[in-house]
C-alpha cells in the first residue's frame, strides 16, 4: 500500500492500493486493490480493483467493482453501482443508479433510478454514451445500444435504439385518470 500525505477516518479496511496526495477517506470504506488519485473523497463505500481519477467523490453507500474507472471531478453518490464500465470527466451519477458494461462521456448528467441494461440473459452487452448527456431519472438503457453526444432522454424512458447527437427521445406511455374508482378498486381486492 502506497500512502502519502491523506487524512483517514476510523473503521477502514484498505489493502493492496495507491493513495494520491490529499485523498480524504471518510468513515466505513472497504477498498482492495485500487488505485486513487489526489484529492479523492470516498465516504462509506466498497471499491475493488477500481481506478479513481483526481478530485472524484465517491458515495456515501457508493460500489465500485472490479474495472470501474471513475475520471477527475466526476461523483458516484448513494447506492450506486459502478461495474467494467467508465464515468467520464466530470459526469455525475448521484444516486440509486446502476452502471455497468458501459462507457460514458464528459460531464452528463445520469438521473435517479437510471439502470444500464447490460445483461439479456445469455451474453453481456456494452452501452457508450458520448459527452454532455442527460439521462433523466428512471430510465432503462437496453444494451448494446450507443447515445450520441448533446442528446437529452427524458425521465421514465426505455431507450433500445441508437440516439442521435441533438436528440431529445422521450419514451413512455401517457397517463390515464380512471376518475372516482379507486375506492371500488381497493374495496375488491380486499374481498378476494
Amino acid at each position: 500500500m502506497c500512502i502519502h500525505d491523506f487524512l483517514i477516518y476510523p473503521n477502514n479496511f484498505l489493502k493492496s492500493s495507491e493513495f494520491g496526495q490529499g485523498v480524504t477517506i471518510y468513515l466505513n470504506n472497504v477498498i482492495t486493490d485500487c488505485k486513487i488519485a489526489e484529492k479523492v473523497k470516498i465516504n462509506s463505500s466498497n471499491a475493488e480493483k477500481a481506478t479513481v481519477e483526481a478530485c472524484a467523490e465517491i458515495g456515501p453507500f457508493a460500489r465500485l467493482r472490479p474495472n470501474a474507472k471513475i475520471a477527475e471531478n466526476a461523483h458516484i453518490g448513494n447506492f450506486v453501482e459502478v461495474k467494467n464500465a467508465t464515468v467520464g470527466k466530470g459526469t455525475k451519477a448521484s444516486h440509486l443508479t446502476y452502471i455497468g458494461d458501459c462507457d460514458i462521456g464528459e460531464n452528463c448528467n445520469v438521473g435517479c433510478g437510471v439502470i444500464f441494461v447490460n445483461y439479456n440473459g445469455r451474453e453481456k452487452n456494452r452501452t457508450n454514451v458520448g459527452d454532455n448527456c442527460f439521462i433523466g431519472s428512471n430510465c432503462n438503457i437496453i444494451a448494446p445500444v450507443n447515445i450520441a453526444s448533446d442528446s437529452y432522454i427524458c425521465a421514465g424512458t426505455t431507450v433500445t435504439d441508437d440516439v442521435n447527437t441533438d436528440d431529445f427521445v422521450i419514451g413512455r406511455v401517457r397517463q390515464e385518470v380512471k376518475a372516482g374508482r379507486a375506492s371500488r378498486y381497493l374495496k375488491n381486492n380486499k374481498e378476494q
